[in-house]
C-alpha cells in the first residue's frame, strides 16, 4: 500500500485494508472517493494496536488524508457549521492537549476529547463570520469590523483552519464571540482516538455514544488508567476488531531509545540486565545518556519522570531550592501541572471556559507571572492551540514528610495546580518531550518489590512508558543528585501577545 512518498509495511497495509473495509460498510469508499449519507449503525469500534515505533501515527495520518481527499469534513471542536444530512465528518481526538499537539505537529488536525464532548456556543452576529469562513454563507457586514479585519480573518483561516484564531486575527476576543459551552447532544460520524490506552471506561462509553464509527489507536504495553485493574478499553474487543502492528517501521529502525523499549518485552530480562543495556547504548550513541545527576536546567520544560510520589516531591523542592524560589511566591518560568478545577456547580460555564482553553487535569503549564487581580495567574498551557491565558489559580507546593501542601497564593476558587518539575510516569502518558530524564532509582525499587500489573512486571511497564516519552534523547539518571542551574529561569521562549483574561470571579448569590 502506497500513498505518494509513503510505503507501508505489510502489517500496516493489512490494517489499512481492514479499516478501509470497515469504512466502506459505514458508507465511505476510500478507493473511489465515494460517500453515502451517514448511517446510524456505523462501523462500530476497531482498534489499531502496536508498540512505540510500529507506525500507528503514520497510519492514522494517512487515513486522515484519504478521508479528507474523499470529501469527509474534519470537525475541529472550534466551530461546527450548519448541519447537512449528507455530510460525513471525522474528528481526531487525544486525551490531553500535549498528545493532541504531537499530532498537530505532524500535520494532523487533532483536538482533545473534551473539546468534542463540549461544543462552543457562538454569538449570532459573529457566527455569520464563522459560516462565511467555513464556506456556508456570504461575506458579512459586521458593525465595528472593517473590510481589512475580515480580510485578515480570511487569510488566517485559509492557512490554519481555526475559526477562533481567524476571529482573533480580526481583533476579536474569545469572550466577544463565544457565549458559552454546551454538552454535545447530537452524534457525530467517525472518530479517531489516539493514545487510547489512556481512556477509562466512562470516556469510552461517552465516545461510543457520539461516534457510530470509532477507531482506537493504542499501545498495549503502556500503563492502564488508574482504578482499572490493569485493563484497557480495547482489551474487551474481539480479535477481529483488533489490528496488531508488530513491525518497527523503517524510519525508526535505527533508534536506540526504541531498541531499549522493545527489549523490555523479553520475559527473561532482569532490571540489572536492562541497566547494563542502557549503559552500553550510552557508550555508542549520544541519544542515550547514562546520567550521574538530574539536569535541573531541563526540569522547567521537561519534568523528571518518577514512580514514587515521595521522590517527586523531593525533586520539586530541590528544584525550587537551587533556583532560590521563595516559599511565598512562584518565579516566572516555574512549571505547573493542572490538578483540576475547584468550582461549585453554579460556575459550570466558567469551568467549561477554562477546560476549553486546555486547563484540564494533567495539563502542563508554565507560570508567566501574577495576573492583574489578586489570585490570578498568567499561564502558558503547553500544547494548547491558544496557549496563553489568565485564570484564577490555587497553587499547591507539597513538602517532604508533610501531609498538607504549602499554598504560596490562592484565589477563592479556580484552577488548581501542583508543581511540575517532576511528575509520575502515570501522569506523563500521552506526553512527549525532546529530552526525557528517567529517575532510575525509583524503577529499581519497583523491580525489587516484585510487583506485577496485567501479567507484566511493573518496573518494565514503567520503564517502557518513561522511555517512549523521549522523542530525541533519553537521560537515564542513576544517582540521587541534582546539577546546578546554568542560568536563571526564563520565559523568553514562551513570549506571545498578551492573552485575553478568563475571568473566574465569584458571582454574588
Amino acid at each position: 500500500m502506497t500513498s505518494d512518498l509513503i510505503t507501508f509495511s505489510d502489517d500496516q497495509a493489512q490494517a489499512y485494508d481492514s479499516i478501509t473495509e470497515m469504512l466502506q460498510g459505514a458508507g465511505i469508499d476510500l478507493t473511489d472517493s465515494l460517500l453515502t449519507p451517514p448511517r446510524s449503525a456505523g462501523g462500530g469500534v476497531m482498534a489499531v494496536l502496536g508498540k512505540a515505533g510500529s507506525g500507528k501515527t503514520l497510519l492514522l495520518a494517512e487515513l486522515y488524508k484519504a478521508l479528507e481527499t474523499a470529501g469527509v469534513d474534519v470537525v475541529s471542536g472550534d466551530y461546527e457549521g450548519r448541519k447537512r444530512k449528507d455530510r460525513r465528518t471525522l474528528a481526531i481526538l487525544a486525551p490531553t492537549n500535549k498528545a493532541a499537539s504531537v499530532l498537530r505537529f505532524r500535520g494532523v488536525p487533532a483536538t482533545t476529547i473534551h473539546r468534542i464532548l463540549y461544543t462552543p456556543v457562538y454569538d449570532p452576529e459573529y457566527e455569520r463570520i464563522a459560516e462565511w469562513l467555513a464556506g456556508n454563507g456570504e461575506r458579512p457586514e459586521i458593525e465595528g469590523l472593517t473590510d481589512e479585519a475580515l480580510d485578515r480573518a480570511a487569510a488566517f483561516f485559509a492557512k490554519n483552519k481555526s475559526i477562533p484564531g481567524a476571529l482573533a486575527a480580526a481583533g476579536l476576543r474569545g469572550s466577544d464571540f463565544i457565549t458559552g459551552w454546551k454538552r454535545r447532544e447530537e452524534p457525530l460520524d467517525i472518530g479517531f482516538i489516539d493514545e487510547a490506552s489512556m481512556l477509562d471506561n466512562r470516556q469510552f462509553e461517552d465516545l461510543k455514544e457520539i461516534f457510530p464509527t470509532l477507531l482506537l489507536f493504542g499501545d498495549p504495553a503502556q500503563l492502564a488508567p488508574v482504578n482499572q485493574s490493569g485493563a484497557m478499553v480495547f482489551d474487551a474487543l474481539s480479535d477481529k476488531r483488533k489490528l496488531e502492528l508488530s513491525r518497527v517501521h523503517r524510519q525508526n529502525a535505527d533508534n536506540p531509545i526504541l531498541d531499549l523499549a522493545h527489549a523490555l518485552a523479553d520475559p527473561q530480562l532482569e532490571f540489572h540486565d536492562f541497566e547494563q543495556m542502557v549503559e552500553d547504548a550510552a557508550k555508542r550513541d549520544p541519544r542515550v545518556v547514562w546520567g550521574q545527576r538530574v539536569e535541573v536546567d531541563l526540569m522547567a520544560r521537561s519534568p523528571v519522570l518518577v514512580w514514587r510520589n515521595a521522590t517527586r516531591i523531593r525533586l520539586i523542592n530541590a528544584f525550587r531550592s537551587v533556583y532560590g524560589a521563595p516559599e511565598e511566591e512562584l518565579l516566572e518560568g516555574e512549571p505547573l501541572i493542572c490538578d483540576g478545577i475547584e468550582l461549585p456547580l453554579k460556575h459550570r460555564k466558567k469551568r467549561l471556559d477554562l477546560e476549553a482553553r486546555g486547563l484540564i487535569k494533567g495539563a502542563q503549564v508554565i507560570y508567566l507571572g501574577p495576573g492583574r487581580k489578586p489570585g490570578f495567574s498568567r499561564l502558558h498551557v503547553m500544547g494548547a492551540e491558544d496557549p496563553q491565558v489568565s485564570a484564577a489559580s490555587i497553587v499547591k507546593i507539597e513538602k517532604p514528610d508533610e501531609e498538607e501542601p504549602f499554598i504560596p497564593f490562592a484565589a477563592r476558587m479556580g484552577a488548581t495546580f501542583l508543581h511540575g518539575a517532576a511528575v509520575t510516569i502515570h501522569k506523563a502518558q500521552g506526553s512527549q518531550w525532546n529530552t526525557v530524564q528517567v529517575f532510575a532509582p525509583d524503577l529499581f525499587v519497583a523491580a525489587r518489590m516484585g510487583r506485577v500489573e496485567a501479567g507484566q512486571p511493573l518496573w518494565k511497564r514503567l520503564a517502557y512508558v518513561a522511555i517512549t516519552r523521549a522523542q530525541e534523547r533519553l537521560i537515564w539518571v542513576v544517582r540521587n543528585r541534582l546539577a546546578k542551574p546554568s542560568e536563571a529561569l526564563s520565559i523568553a521562549d514562551l513570549r506571545k501577545p498578551a492573552p485575553a483574561a478568563l475571568h473566574l470571579e465569584a458571582e454574588s448569590s
